[in-house]
């Protein structure tokens, strides 16, 4: 093949394309190690040997002097797996971990170490199991400190097209390697948070041990207590566990330590109870293994002073005495503590051992306890949400998982609402979904009665919090409590028919809402700086990470709202999804400042990645525009209509400042008639929910009145007709993505909804698929659309359209509660009228309503021109999607004084 086929084969097959590493750095593709010789050879045998792409890349780096490479055909890859673990480098490395990639291309699985200033790619989900891609430039690095150890590097990809297979699944049992490729590090960690245990090192379960106690032998947590200090050795304990706290990674890239993990246990015997921590090896070891109920044998343990500064569940039983100035430490060594686990049917009575004790509580007890006060409870699941992740520390790569849902008991018409963090038991965790049976233990009470009776209560899982569902209920020691029996037998009485059709999973959850006065808002906050500048937006969406969840607070003016039902959206969108066009290219000024592009050079390989900017068809419309730019224009009127489904199809022209006549011609689009309609071909009036941008010749002989700046779903304030036109900078961000709509939950279809709403796995796991149903095809459990806001900055140079999402599920009242709003008059309108649109749904007069009431315009009209502060919820969805809901306004009245609206 001649250097110009090759060239001319590489364009017509590459895609997007990452940036090139600087100085010319390139790639190679083998590892001298016997590890991944074997591990290789293993791959191959798996999948029936034959040619392997990835040895044809490591061949033409072997030829490299450099060591590096870029493939002159660039091989189509499937990334099996995504694997994290913690940097070992300099301390002012800006990484704090590393990421491993395994990659099939059909013949061979290689791991390969991701260049860290790709890491953006993995961090947004850009990168994930599962995907294919193009290997364009890759180096080879040797471990300098190891004989015959070195990795491959990839510094540049492009996507691929196709799907991942079956073939590309993980190796057979026993071959996958453990250790991550640089470094010293020994193991990975989870891939989007450290809470929970990862990889083939963490054992299940220990089987229990056939050891005679001799309880002449034995000492008891009290004797300890007293007699430690004048003591080194210390005689075996016999103890049970109370209480078993999460997970806590301590890593530091500046510390070199093999496993440092932590968990803390509450271990009781007849005298009282006592803190236990298990430390470093012993966590992989051990940690599934210790389970609330288990009886251990402890021998050759160590006592020290307790941690002040440690959480301590509260017990079951209030009578049990707390030892708390010191704990028991069991550590691999120094000396290696010997444990034992004590099959429960070889416990005796005569040793005293106290029964785990719960703290249940129902539904209708709830309202009535204090702030912070704990309990367990039980219920049927109605409601589970997707799971996001919430930022540890500022500009920190270490991330809260976390998710909300519903339980309901029958002892009222209120569910219980959990915020459901990780609690190291990913297999539970991941697997909550609607009609399922959960139990929660340790979890805190949230409500202020005293600055909010109203305020709907909440409970969040604590440090020693556990949680179990459907499946891993036998043989819990709470199945014996009382209260678990009747929340049994009432299920027993209740329809399943009936209650799955009260059942959402998914989507954008507005809870807990913001408070109702910002002065309490600013309060409640830990960082300093409240108040982000509106230009400052774009920024914090750039340093979003996947699934991550941020709550800011803006000054600015309501200017503008116009309501988008989810037809059309469709109608907006490619592919049927629930997104707008993007127009922060197009409605930009030309006096556009830095802003408008954050981090540009930063995420140059990120952007080319992903892939153009815009469709074909989209190059024709922006080719078009260009074509006729010369032309001299007024200023631009904003109109908005319902769209309908005509003789021919209206082409989504949003993203556009302006059209003339001769390009709606060309564009099919017909000339914009006083009469709110647009004639298509076979004669019919098709209305146009799609803004249109017209300039002099299409309306200049109509007078500017309420009725050009209101249609029936749009309204703006003169303010933003005045400078709409005159803004340096226009973030558009009124996205609405199908992750953002909660769904009505169809058990048949369980699978493929649990994985929607979970985080994407680090290793792929091809399932034979049971439906070819689309996400988008899932009935919504909301109203019927959304409203896009725009918000002015106070300064009158900077605007953002954002996203309001009425949440009202007629089947479940209780789910989004309208109350919940009820001191925002703006944001309560427009729920209050979304909601009545349900009703308008079954009398087949949808068409007929006016999604944007008077109430809706009269609400706008008193915030028109005035300084509020808007909440605004963001989180990134993955890939290039990022949603920004609006959550709150709040009024400032005059300087220095905040009220809500």
């Amino acid at each position: 093949m001649t250097a110009g086929a090759r060239g001319r084969r590489r364009r017509q097959c590459a895609g997007p394309r990452l940036s090139p590493g600087r100085g010319g750095q390139d790639a190679v593709m083998q590892d001298p190690t016997p590890e991944l010789t074997e591990e290789s050879r293993a791959a191959a045998s798996a999948e029936g040997g034959g040619a392997s792409c990835l040895q044809r890349v490591f061949e033409e780096v072997q030829g490299s002097s450099q060591l590096s490479a870029a493939p002159a055909e660039p091989p189509a890859v499937t990334v099996v797996a995504v694997e994290r673990y913690l940097a070992q480098a300099p301390p002012a490395a800006p990484h704090q971990y590393w990421y491993d990639v395994t990659l099939a291309d059909g013949a061979r699985r290689h791991r390969c170490h991701l260049a860290p200033r790709l890491n953006g790619l993995v961090q947004r989900a850009r990168l994930r199991a599962g995907t294919r891609l193009r290997l364009t430039r890759c180096s080879y690095r040797y471990d300098e400190k190891r004989l015959n150890r070195g990795f491959l590097c990839l510094e540049g990809l492009e996507r691929a097209g196709g799907t991942a297979t079956a073939a590309a699944g993980t190796l057979p049992d026993g071959h996958r390697p453990l250790q991550p490729l640089r470094g010293d590090n020994r193991h990975y960690l989870p891939l989007w948070n450290n809470e929970d245990p990862y990889g083939d090192v963490w054992v299940p379960d220990r089987p229990p041990a056939q050891v005679d106690v001799d309880v002449s032998k034995l000492t008891n947590l009290g004797h300890l207590e007293m007699t430690w200090r004048s003591r080194v050795h210390f005689h075996p304990l016999l103890v049970r566990i109370l209480h078993k706290s999460r997970l806590r990674y301590y890593g530091k890239p500046e510390k070199k330590m093999d496993m440092p993990y932590q968990a803390y246990f509450e271990v009781a015997d007849g005298s009282g109870m006592m803190s236990m921590v298990l430390w470093n090896s012993l966590c992989p070891e051990w940690y599934h293994s210790m389970k609330v109920g288990t009886v251990l044998l402890l021998d050759k343990y160590t006592i020290k002073t307790s941690y002040p500064f440690k959480t301590h569940p509260t017990p079951g039983d209030s009578q049990m005495k707390r030892f708390a100035t010191i704990e028991i430490s069991l550590n691999v060594r120094d000396p290696p503590t010997e444990i034992s686990i004590i099959p429960e049917e070889m416990v005796k009575p005569e040793w005293g051992l106290p029964e785990v004790k719960y703290r249940f509580i129902t539904r209708s007890e709830l309202d009535d306890l204090p702030n912070n006060h704990s309990c367990d409870v039980i219920g049927l699941v109605t409601f589970v949400g997707r799971a996001e992740r919430a930022r540890k520390r500022e500009h920190s790569e270490d991330f809260w998982l976390y998710r909300w849902a519903h339980a309901i008991d029958g002892t009222s018409d209120q569910p219980f609402r959990l915020e459901l963090f990780a609690t190291s038991q990913p297999d539970v965790f991941e697997h909550i979904h609607p009609m399922t049976y959960l139990v929660c233990t340790q979890m805190r009470v949230i409500q202020d009665l005293t600055e909010n009776p109203s305020r709907t209560v909440y409970l969040t899982t604590s440090n020693e919090s556990q949680i179990f569902i459907t499946g891993w209920h036998k043989g819990q020691p709470y199945t014996k409590d009382a209260k678990v029996k009747n929340f049994i037998q009432w299920t027993k009485s209740q329809s399943e028919a009936d209650q799955i059709k009260k059942t959402v999973i998914g989507g954008y959850y507005p809870f807990p809402r913001p408070p109702d006065s910002f002065l309490k808002y600013c309060k409640n906050n830990e960082v300093e700086s409240i108040l982000k500048p509106i230009g400052e937006i774009g920024k914090e969406i750039e340093d979003l990470h996947y699934r991550e969840h941020k709550r800011i607070a803006v000054q600015g003016i309501i200017s503008a709202i116009r309501y988008i039902s989810c037809r059309d959206a469709a109608e907006e969108a490619p592919g049927g999804e629930l997104v707008q066009q993007d127009t922060s290219q197009s409605l930009g000024s030309s006096s556009a400042s830095k802003e408008d592009c954050v981090d540009k050079g930063k995420n140059e390989e990120v952007k080319s990645f992903l892939g153009p900017p815009c469709t074909p068809g989209e190059h024709q419309h922006q080719a078009l525009l260009s074509k006729g730019s010369s032309v001299k224009r007024k200023t631009p009127r904003r109109f908005s209509r319902d769209a309908e489904q005509g003789g021919t199809s209206v082409s989504p022209v949003s993203s556009y400042p302006y059209f003339t006549r001769t390009v709606r011609r060309k564009l099919g689009l017909g000339e914009y008639q006083h009469g709110h309609s647009v004639q298509d071909k076979s004669g019919q009036a098709v209305s146009d929910s799609l803004r249109y941008y017209t300039d002099q010749e299409g309306v200049s002989d109509i007078p500017e009145t309420e009725e050009t700046a209101r249609t029936c779903d749009s309204w703006q304030s003169d303010l933003w007709a005045q400078v709409k036109d005159k803004l340096m900078n226009y973030f558009h961000h009124s996205k609405i993505f199908p992750e953002s709509i909660p769904c009505k939950f169809d058990y048949v279809h369980k699978d493929l909804l649990m994985q929607q709403y979970n985080l994407h796995a680090a290793v792929h796991q091809p399932t034979e698929a049971r439906t070819d149903k689309n996400i988008n095809e899932f009935k919504s459990a909301n109203g019927l659309g959304y409203y896009e806001v725009t918000v002015l900055g106070i300064n009158h140079d900077i605007a953002i359209d954002v996203a309001f999402l009425p949440l009202f599920c007629p089947d479940n009242p209780h789910l989004f509660q309208l109350e919940d709003i009820q001191n925002d008059t703006l944001l309560s309108c427009m729920s209050c009228i979304s909601a009545r649109q349900q009703k308008a749904t079954s009398s087949g007069r949808l068409r007929d309503t006016f999604p944007l009431s008077d109430e809706i315009v009269k609400a706008a009209k008193e915030l028109d021109g005035k300084h509020v502060i808007c909440i605004l919820d963001i989180c990134h969805l993955g890939d290039d999607k990022v949603e920004v809901f609006l959550s709150k306004i709040y009024k400032t009245v005059e300087p220095g004084v905040l009220d809500p609206v």
